[in-house]
């Protein structure tokens, strides 16, 4: 099935991965997922990003350049934030959905497009359609199978997983592969709200994991207060703070090499000297 779908949640739940899986079971699988974040483009880049444009279409346009429909051509483009756009950029794109055609900017020259269209959104579109701001027509066209991602305080099976998940993902990152999560630390996690949702843990277990200096980590290491506080995960430290945790971290897994030092690091045995002599390690 290649129609449009609509995936609707809050922010930070994880639709991206949503439309990704989507795009993996369909039969564009083989085929480019291109994802474009639509809230994060003013308007005139935005036509850019997506259609493209010929040499010379504006001041900067020093050479053509292939726009994501483009790109994504057999396969399928993720429109997140799709609440966001303009009404002249909802009906540019209403065309690509009708006709399955679109013109790059600065260019006489139509474009054939075969894309399957994922949409993703935090706003109530329906009232955005209601209230005039979004085109009833192009609501319609987008929304042919709709999906609700419920935040992750209604999931809260999901949250063990994403947790062991992540554990695995970032110690494996930091070369800190003996880490585990108590068992009471677990429980309160999954009984914590998680207001932003997948993000929110995502940061909170990378965060954990490079400023561990015990192979478990305890509650505390997410900085859980009363079962309710659990901030977003670098809050509570500045960037110099992390990155001096990042380095002594992996100086005393591999004390005396610095090249593997500076490879873990993925920085230059230069740069790692001169941070050194930076934070007096």
């Amino acid at each position: 099935i290649n129609v449009p779908v609509m995936i609707q949640g809050e922010s930070g739940t994880g639709k991206e991965m949503v439309a990704n899986a989507i795009h993996k079971l369909s039969s564009r699988a083989d085929e480019p997922f291109v994802p474009v974040n639509c809230g994060a483009l003013p308007e005139g880049i935005l036509e850019s990003e997506l259609f493209g444009h010929v040499k010379g279409a504006f001041t900067g346009a020093y050479r053509d350049k292939r726009g994501r429909f483009e790109l994504a051509e057999k396969g399928t483009i993720f429109l997140d934030e799709i609440g966001e756009i303009s009404q002249q950029m909802q009906v540019k794109l209403l065309r690509v959905l009708q006709e399955k055609q679109f013109v790059p900017a600065g260019s006489e020259t139509t474009q054939n497009s075969d894309v399957r269209i994922i949409c993703a959104t935090n706003k109530n579109l329906k009232l955005l359609r209601d209230q005039g701001e979004f085109r009833e027509d192009l609501f319609y066209r987008l929304n042919v199978i709709s999906i609700e991602v419920p935040p992750l305080r209604h999931r809260k099976t999901d949250i063990l997983l994403l947790c062991e998940y992540y554990l695995q993902k970032f110690a494996s990152k930091y070369q800190n592969t003996k880490l585990k999560i108590d068992k009471q630390a677990l429980d309160q996690l999954c009984e914590y709200s998680w207001p932003g949702n997948v993000r929110e843990l995502r940061h909170a277990i990378e965060r954990a994991v490079i400023l561990s200096d015990h192979p478990v980590l305890m509650i505390n290491s997410f900085q859980l207060k009363d079962n309710q506080s659990l901030k977003y995960a670098m809050d509570s430290y500045n960037l110099e703070q992390v990155e001096k945790a990042v380095i002594t971290s992996a100086l005393e897994r591999y004390p005396g090499n610095m090249s593997k030092v500076a490879q873990v690091l993925s920085i230059s045995r230069t740069t790692l000297y001169a941070k050194i002599r930076k934070y007096g390690l």
